[in-house]
């Protein structure tokens, strides 16, 4: 069985409306998590956690949509080549 690896991120953002980070150095990396519940728990305590400024975000990635499994070589790994 493939896991099934998520990213929480988050950070403030130059605009609520938008997904585009103030300062990139800022973004605040919550963990990675290996299922989809565990993710969306970190995510919900840090988004009530900065539910005061509506510039803050918070996003679950993915990661295992990144890779795919069956290839033997996925599109991300192709990028240095």
């Amino acid at each position: 069985m493939a896991q099934r690896l998520h990213l929480v991120f988050g950070g403030e953002l130059v605009d609520p409306s938008k997904t585009v980070f103030r300062n990139v150095d800022d973004i605040h990396i919550v963990g990675i998590f290996p299922d989809y519940e565990s993710a969306h728990n970190a995510w919900k305590a840090q988004a009530q956690r900065t539910v005061d400024n509506a510039h803050m975000r918070y996003f679950i990635a993915h990661l295992h949509r990144l890779r795919d499994e069956e290839q033997n070589a996925s599109p991300t790994e192709e990028l240095g080549a």
